[in-house]
């Protein structure tokens, strides 16, 4: 049986959300962009005590120096669940297109008049898009908090090297609020200026949880009983490792880490739940037409039931006819 061809009004729709959801992923990089390569957006410059222990850490040096760089994060959480996602789709494709007796045609979806996208393709593309949505999401919900409360590391006095003597710092109470106290490097102080919440610890924690969901709610082979669960803490465990190294390399505080998870597992967990609907779909198309004969059920396909007043209305209607019959 031939793969039915959408209608005009279904293309038009068609395009129109494709115009839509390109239009909202392109704002949201661009949003992204500024947060993260442009001074668009002033971070708020929050003020100290004098000799305050919470600020007195050692700097450890820049972030390359980390045991977690931020190439390594980057390049995990835009890799690996691209390469997982990529292959578990293929299998599962490949299982499911040799496991059932399709027609050719019946194994594509029509997406216009001479265009057609494999569902393998349309899942993968689906899947990997709501990630990277996700992840551009949280990169701004991140970024716009370290910008408005400006939250200081706990290294912040060793780079910022403030001149106790000219601020009068005799009492270790006394705070200071203005900016021109700090006589360090200006691009170190700014970076200690950004820490809450944790970037590294949200990033890792979405791309974790993420994964972990996919892997639970498509993967239903047999012999993966104990298989998902280890793959799923591992992945969650590498996250907690990676907020656990920021607070043990004085690059963030413990709150810092927390609300960076909380980001990320709020993001990771509405996108699952709302958006990809626990990563339901079919795989390959299968044959409708044995559907479309069956008769409608549910609210709309339920037997009509007369009115008493229909009843009496449709009775004497019968007499009138008797009558002059």
């Amino acid at each position: 049986m031939p793969a039915k061809q959408m209608s005009r009004k279904q293309q038009r729709e068609v395009y129109i959300s494709l115009t839509w959801e390109l239009v909202i992923m392109a704002g949201t990089v661009m949003l992204a962009y500024y947060f993260e390569y442009t001074d668009t957006f002033t971070v708020h410059v929050q003020g100290f005590f004098c000799y305050d222990t919470a600020y007195t850490k050692p700097y450890l040096g820049p972030e390359d120096r980390s045991a977690v760089p931020p190439i390594l994060l980057y390049a995990v959480v835009a890799g690996l669940p691209t390469l997982l996602i990529t292959v578990t789709e293929t299998v599962l494709f490949l299982v499911q297109y040799t496991s059932k007796e399709f027609d050719r045609s019946e194994k594509t979806v029509a997406t216009g008049d001479c265009c057609y996208l494999n569902p393998l393709v349309r899942r993968t593309f689906r899947f990997l898009g709501v990630y990277t949505f996700g992840l551009f999401t949280v990169d701004i919900f991140v970024n716009a908090g370290q910008v408005v409360t400006g939250n200081l590391a706990p290294y912040f006095l060793t780079v910022c090297k403030p001149n106790y003597t000219a601020l009068g710092c005799q009492q270790a109470l006394r705070y200071i609020s203005h900016q021109e106290a700090c006589t360090g490097n200006q691009d170190d102080i700014l970076r200690a200026r950004k820490t809450f919440p944790s970037k590294e610890a949200a990033l890792s924690v979405y791309a974790a949880l993420y994964l972990a969901m996919y892997v639970t709610c498509t993967v239903q082979a047999k012999g993966t009983r104990l298989a998902k669960p280890v793959l799923s803490l591992g992945l969650m465990c590498l996250a907690f490792l990676t907020g656990l190294n920021r607070v043990a390399e004085y690059r963030n505080h413990w709150s810092d880490v927390i609300a960076g998870y909380i980001i990320g597992t709020a993001i990771a967990t509405f996108l699952v739940v709302c958006v990809v609907h626990n990563f339901k779909g079919k795989l390959l198309l299968s044959d409708d037409s044995s559907l479309d004969q069956q008769p409608p059920t549910g609210i709309l396909g339920m037997s009509r039931v007369e009115s008493p007043l229909e009843k009496y209305i449709a009775s004497q209607n019968h007499i009138t006819f008797a009558e002059v019959t």
